[in-house]
């Protein structure tokens, strides 16, 4: 079977299920398992994919997503190539565990894809705090600071870590954060997971600085976290990775 992947969660889904002998063609933001993916043909960034390069590949499978804004577009391109193609589109965690299922169903070993989503979910167990839960705000993007949502695994990582999203019960999949909205939410701990960029260029004193957050807790108390996009952006097995960052903030600005 000749696998195209685009987006990079669905890419280290067919590499952790022991299939990354299969893939023909990734997109650019496809960088792990670096020694997997570092030979394969690289077709472009997620919104900027090359159709007419995946054509030309003449895969037996595209794996492809909704997870990005705008990949809508892409899809129907995808679809209009006449091959096999499968989207994946997880919101909430059971989706994310239920889709690496569903792509390794596609691929021929359905007994691998149980095996890697039952130990995901046993990588996570709940924490239950003693106290009040703390309240984490995870940064998409500074400016204007975007956050997820009710349709979001990352509201149900923050969960399983011991805390809370403020905008947990927001619906869709992300919520544009007002000035007044942050204050008014006073989130114990600033996340900066800033997609598209690496987490070495993850700046504190964006967040610190912001006019008007100064009473914000997590600013006044300065508890503001890089975790890569890589860990909590990406629903695939390293969610777990993102899941365990989470649950050292939480250790740090709460009691759990």
């Amino acid at each position: 079977m000749r696998v195209v992947s685009h987006t990079c969660s669905n890419t280290e889904i067919v590499c952790a299920l022991g299939c990354a002998q299969l893939l023909v063609g990734v997109d650019d933001d496809s960088d792990f398992p670096a020694d997997a993916v570092a030979g394969l043909p690289k077709l472009g960034r997620d919104l900027e994919l090359d159709v007419a390069q995946v054509r030309a590949l003449r895969p037996d499978l595209v794996l492809t997503s909704l997870t990005v804004p705008g990949h809508e577009r892409i899809v129907g391109q995808l679809r209009a190539t006449g091959f096999s193609i499968l989207v994946i589109d997880p919101r909430s965690l059971a989706d994310v565990f239920a889709s690496v299922e569903t792509i390794a169903d596609a691929l021929g070993c359905p007994a691998r894809g149980r095996e890697l989503a039952r130990r995901m979910r046993e990588a996570m167990p709940p924490i239950q705090p003693r106290g009040a839960r703390p309240k984490l705000l995870v940064e998409w993007w500074p400016k204007p600071v975007i956050a997820p949502a009710h349709e979001s695994w990352v509201t149900d990582l923050i969960g399983l870590a011991g805390g809370c999203n403020p905008w947990g019960e927001t619906a869709g999949k992300s919520v544009q954060v007002s000035d007044p909205a942050a204050t008014a939410a006073s989130p114990d701990a600033i996340v900066m997971s800033w997609c598209g960029v690496k987490e070495d260029k993850y700046r504190a004193d964006v967040v610190l600085r912001r006019p008007g957050w100064e009473h914000v807790p997590a600013v006044a108390r300065r508890c503001v976290y890089p975790v890569t996009e890589a860990f909590l952006g990406r629903p695939g097995p390293r969610l777990v990775k993102g899941y365990q960052a989470l649950r050292r903030i939480v250790a740090e600005c709460g009691s759990p």
